[in-house]
């Protein structure tokens, strides 16, 4: 995506089911668990860059010691900086007596992160300011470890108003209203109400109290908790918690919007945001890895019980397309061909776009995150010129010459590296967008690659958000090769609606798609259906979120797909570039067709999988429309 968006968040949960001995004992290192999450949470790091952070918990500690260690990092290698001062204790050990690093007993009494539970996040901010206290996990510590709680999560919930009101009418004053502090409360509330009730049926007993909170450790019912917390939840999460006493869970949203895969064997139980982490991290089958089914929680027991149990209805599957398209790394299996056959299924729209002249075309791909949808492109271009050969050769039959088959056979999809992005350069200068001219220079050009004033350029990108750096530097760069044509594939359909599940997305001003359609409703004299819909939102600000309707809609309705794909290369052609400039998006159905089990595509139709995603759309419309730069959630 040339247009760089941000995505919210990478999750990594480790469970290590046998005592600490038989790692050192197998593995030969007494830090398998902190090995394992630097893998987990570095193969991950596409998910986050923006901070991250790691919390490991102690079990069957005497009092007095510290059984919960955190570290969190804003640094600009947050991971790195994270695992460097983790073992900076470490290396003092090594220093005072090296044969201390394999003495289990030791390490555990001595140094933190040497437990058996751990949780890593890795945060992509999607708005406010990039302080630490924004890192998750975030922790609730209490004297008592079965009310001590540690939270960290892939999520955001669109009615975090009513979360935060719900949470003062239970007699509590949060430290913000932000939806992590509103979660982490939310089941803190709950859990300390289990406490209590397990508390008053086994103390009449005559249990001494040391006795009472092992007992409520073990008899802790983590599915009820999680369902009194989460029944109001309107939004996207893949929600982890670890609790002091040494009972973890993972929780995922009814509708599957946000990823949760695990795996499960004699010695470990693991949880990550993308399936591949966990095939590499632990060389595993991918067979043998499960995703937590929507609306399910996957509850890990102290005694290492492990069970996926319901704990909000499971509603209209609709996972987050995104994820397939951009957010996930390629290596997973499907994800590679699904983003294969994107590239493929666009082949007739871009055919069309050159007029049907492959001959005299050059075929490449901007950004690398684009390069597998850039292999599709190309195996369904060679796919239609072997039907060209074909019927050349069929069509001249016997009269066909050597020569002339030699030509036809010869006849090949041009394919170049065109555009190399200079990523030094790109650290530079976020520092600072208003440098238009140094934003021009992002990417360094291959010249020589395309016959001037002859051959028609295309270049296929994951999706276009904003078109930013397509207007700024990419077309500028692109057009310096002299070409006749520039096309701009976009293997995604148009963004038109903003996300409120974790992607950040947020303002309808910053849609190309969304600009193009306002821009042909004011020149086709149609401005009226502007006002009209912003008066309809307004009109639905006092409903309950579950009577809202999208009426955004309207803004697109009188025009085609293509209508909006030609004003948005309009908009987007710089006024000194001498090529013609088109611009083409995949079709709703053929993404469909390619990511058959992922229809989570609100913000390509504005099918919004919850109520609150409804009221979030207006409330953006309603600020564009008022002048309101702020998010709508």
């Amino acid at each position: 995506m040339s247009d760089a968006i941000k995505h919210e968040c990478g999750i990594a949960l480790l469970r290590l089911k046998k005592p600490l001995d038989f790692y050192l004992q197998k593995y030969g290192t007494a830090f398998y668990g902190l090995n394992k999450m630097y893998l987990l949470m570095e193969k991950q790091h596409n998910r986050g860059q923006d901070g991250a952070g790691l919390a490991n918990i102690k079990f069957d500690v005497e009092p007095g010691e510290r059984y919960i260690s955190r570290i969190r990092s804003i640094d600009q290698r947050p991971i790195q900086d994270i695992f460097k001062k983790v073992n900076t204790r470490f290396k003092e050990i090594e220093d005072e007596n090296p044969a201390l690093l394999k003495d289990v007993d030791y390490l555990k009494h001595n140094a933190g992160f040497t437990g058996e539970l751990f949780l890593g996040h890795l945060r992509y901010g999607t708005f406010g300011r990039n302080s630490i206290e924004n890192c998750h996990p975030f922790l609730r510590q209490n004297n008592w470890q079965t009310r001590s709680l540690i939270v960290a999560g892939n999520f955001n919930l669109t009615n975090n108003d009513e979360l935060f009101n719900r949470l003062l009418k239970l007699g509590q004053h949060p430290k913000a209203q932000a939806d992590t502090v509103t979660v982490l409360e939310k089941i803190g509330h709950f859990l300390d109400e289990e406490n209590h009730s397990l508390y008053e049926s086994y103390k009449p007993d005559g249990f001494s109290n040391r006795d009472v909170y092992k007992l409520i450790g073990q008899k802790m019912d983590i599915a009820k908790i999680l369902q009194r917390s989460s029944e109001m939840w309107d939004g996207g999460y893949a929600m982890c918690g670890l609790m002091g006493h040494g009972d973890a869970f993972v929780l995922r949203d009814p509708n599957g919007i946000r990823p949760a895969f695990w795996y499960e064997d004699d010695e470990v139980c693991v949880v990550t945001s993308e399936r591949p982490v966990i095939q590499t991290a632990f060389n595993v089958p991918i067979d043998s890895i499960h995703e937590l089914n929507p609306g399910h929680a996957l509850i890990i027991k102290k005694d290492g019980h492990i069970s996926e149990q319901l704990i909000n209805e499971p509603q209209e599957l609709k996972q987050c397309s995104f994820e397939r398209i951009y957010f996930s790394r390629p290596g997973d299996k499907d994800i590679y061909h699904e983003r294969k056959e994107l590239g493929k299924l666009i082949v007739k729209q871009t055919v069309e776009a050159i007029d049907g002249e492959i001959d005299n075309a050059v075929f490449s791909y901007i950004p690398n995150t684009a390069e597998t949808s850039f292999f599709g492109l190309v195996k369904g271009l060679e796919k239609f010129q072997n039907k060209i050969k074909f019927d050349l050769i069929r069509a001249k039959g016997d009269a066909l010459t050597d020569e002339e088959l030699k030509t036809i056979l010869a006849k090949r999809t041009r394919v170049e590296k065109i555009a190399i992005k200079d990523t030094k350069l790109r650290t530079f200068i976020s520092q600072d967008d208003g440098r238009d001219d140094l934003v021009a220079h992002v990417y360094d050009i291959t010249y020589g690659t395309v016959h001037e004033n002859k051959d028609n350029l295309v270049v296929i990108d994951d999706s276009i958000v904003r078109g930013t750096t397509l207007k700024k530097s990419i077309l500028r760069i692109l057009d310096r090769l002299n070409p006749k044509r520039i096309v701009v594939v976009s293997s995604a359909p148009q963004i038109r609606y903003p996300d409120c599940y974790g992607i950040d997305m947020a303002k309808m001003g910053d849609f190309i798609a969304f600009v193009a359609a306002i821009d042909l409703l004011k020149s086709t004299g149609q401005e009226h259906i502007i006002q009209e819909t912003y008066e309809l939102c307004k009109s639905q600000e006092g409903l309950k979120k579950e009577l809202v309707q999208n009426h955004v809609k309207n803004i697109y309705k009188p025009f085609t797909a293509q209508e909006i794909s030609d004003r948005i290369a309009l908009l987007l052609t710089p006024p000194d570039i001498k090529a013609e400039v088109k611009i083409i998006f995949q079709t709703i159905e053929n993404l469909h067709k390619a990511c058959p089990n992922h229809t989570g595509d609100w913000y390509f139709t504005g099918d919004y999988p919850t109520p609150g995603g409804r009221k979030v759309v207006n409330r953006a419309f309603i600020n564009y429309i008022e002048g309101n730069n702020e998010r709508a959630y």
